[in-house]
């Protein structure tokens, strides 16, 4: 094999390697995670405007 061989086959290797990873993870995700609405996380609120005394 040639020098430009095997810089093309170790180019597309490296392309491969960081691409696979990411497009098996977008394909393998179970739909319903995509779809399903976020839980709002609601806390009591303090209804006092006054600042705490500590004197």
């Amino acid at each position: 094999m040639g020098l430009i061989s095997c810089l093309f086959l170790t180019l597309i290797s490296a392309i491969a390697c960081l691409t696979l990873p990411k497009l098996l993870s977008l394909i393998l995700v179970p739909k319903n995670q995509q779809t399903a609405p976020l839980p709002i996380a609601t806390t009591p609120q303090n209804t006092s405007s006054e600042a705490p005394s500590f004197l």
